[in-house]
This record gives structure tokens, C-alpha cells and sequence, in this order.
């Protein structure tokens, strides 16, 4: 049996999971359990195309917010939060606190999105 190497680890939105899904999708002719699950899953979200995705990330990238990192980033992306308290609940898995400028700045990059 092969001896998988993890190469690489990164965060994947939901839009970045939804075009592999996709991918598998032309590729094979009938998902497996395990995918089909996955695409259920991903279609209970409100989907944002690849194009506004890496737009959204590049902007939050851009706001240079010390405290904001690449994983706080996608589950921004993923869950569009467009007021403060969804903010608040998007990120308190999180040790992290915004100040409230901070926050805004956030919430006007996504509702140029949503």
C-alpha cells in the first residue's frame, strides 16, 4: 500500500473546494459517497465565483491588518458576514480581537462583495 507524503497544507474556501468538487465531477462519470456528501454540503452555502473570491482576498490581504491571518481570511470568505455580529460570530473560534475600525474596514470589503 502506498505511503502518502503531505507536501503542502493550506486553507481552502468554499468556493476553492466547490470548483475541485466540479473538477471531479467532469472527470468521473458518478461522485463517490464521500464527494457526493461534499457537494451537498458546499451547495448549503452561498457560493461566491473564483473571480470574486481572489478579489475579496486580495482586498482583505490589502487592509494589512496585523492581527488578520490567512485563516481568519477564509472563513470570511466562506461565510460573507456582512454585519458586526456575524463578524464576531464568523471569527470567535479565534483568539483574535479587531478594533472596531478594523471591523468596518472588514465588513466594507465584504459587502462590495455580497
Amino acid at each position: 500500500m502506498a505511503n502518502p507524503t503531505i507536501l503542502e497544507e493550506s486553507q481552502l474556501t468554499l468556493a476553492d473546494a466547490n470548483e475541485a468538487i466540479k473538477s471531479i465531477e467532469k472527470r468521473d462519470i458518478e461522485l463517490g459517497f464521500l464527494s457526493q456528501k461534499t457537494k451537498e454540503y458546499l451547495d448549503s452555502f452561498k457560493n461566491i465565483s473564483l473571480k470574486d473570491k481572489k478579489q475579496l482576498e486580495k482586498s482583505l490581504i490589502e487592509l494589512d491588518l496585523t492581527r488578520l491571518k490567512k485563516e481568519h481570511i477564509v472563513k470570511i470568505i466562506d461565510f460573507l458576514p456582512t454585519t458586526e455580529d456575524e463578524l464576531k460570530t464568523v471569527l470567535q473560534a479565534y483568539p483574535l480581537t479587531l478594533p472596531k475600525k478594523d471591523k468596518t474596514a472588514i465588513l466594507e470589503e465584504v459587502k462590495k462583495i455580497a
